[in-house]
């Protein structure tokens, strides 16, 4: 009799345990319990976010409530065909800007930017040139090298740099030689640059800054850019778009405001 109960005891224990891995697996609640209190309307779906909507024709979230959009470029993407670019368009977003890559530090030029610079406009499509910005090299001389490659004309977005690291020096050292950069372009364009930079990057190094400039951030995959709306101007939420006639990801960007603020920061 002991031997028997202790058999039929442990059977139990088999399937109750079992019963228990079922309950508490991601499996259950992934998917079993989330379609059970979603039919009887218990739990909100949080995945789905009306202010953070999947645009399946460019296969990335893109936030509401921005009306102009554009990407940026550089020989990563390859040759484009800015016409199929152009004509890309889901309800009411499409590619309106383009900030193509010039030049890098002091010695390279981009491969494809004087191809990329000369088609967007024929496309319909508003330009802008940017500089890979290295803190370890001279900030003026960079600046005289990007002005030798890129001709900012009439109807362009302001010129660009783009600040990422440190490069070896200090945050003193690369804002001192960053703040050189930015003088030079402006005399010799007439034209304020717009300064891009990571989130982290511009809260550690640069915020508190060069705040009479416009500001361009990258902060990817997120519904909101964690900073006052009124110091961004532009903001790059993705690296993973896909759009017609290129045929590797791209940038995604929003521009903080309608079309009438976008026609004012225009070159003018």
């Amino acid at each position: 009799m002991k031997k028997r109960s202790s058999g039929f005891s442990a059977k139990w224990k088999i399937a109750l345990a079992g019963l228990l891995i079922v309950f508490l697996s991601p499996f259950y609640y992934g998917y079993v319990l989330k379609g059970f209190v979603s039919t009887w309307g218990w739990v909100k779906d949080l995945s789905q976010d009306s202010n953070y909507p999947i645009y399946k024709s460019f296969k990335i979230k893109i936030p509401k409530k921005y009306k102009v959009h554009g990407i940026d470029v550089s020989y990563y993407q390859g040759k484009i065909n800015w016409q199929k670019v152009k004509r890309m368009k889901e309800d009411e977003v499409s590619v309106r800007f383009a900030f193509v890559k010039a030049t890098d530090g002091l010695l390279k030029v981009d491969p494809y930017f004087k191809r990329n610079w000369r088609e967007t406009p024929k496309a319909g499509i508003i330009r802008g040139a940017y500089h890979f910005f290295r803190p370890r090299y001279d900030g003026k001389a960079q600046a005289q090298f990007f002005l030798q490659v890129a001709n900012v004309e009439k109807g362009d977005l302001p010129p660009v740099v783009d600040v990422e690291g440190l490069d070896g020096v200090s945050p003193l050292e690369m804002r001192a030689e960053l703040a050189d950069y930015l003088n030079y372009i402006e005399i010799k364009t007439k034209v304020r640059p717009i300064i891009y930079s990571g989130l982290k990057f511009y809260e550690d190094y640069l915020r508190g800054n060069f705040d009479d400039y416009l500001l361009w951030v990258a902060h990817y995959h997120q519904p909101k850019l964690r900073i006052d709306k009124s110091r961004w101007s532009f903001w790059q939420h993705s690296d993973r778009a896909r759009i017609n006639g290129i045929g590797h990801v791209v940038d995604f960007n929003a521009f903080n405001g309608d079309s009438t603020d976008f026609e004012k920061i225009l070159v003018k």
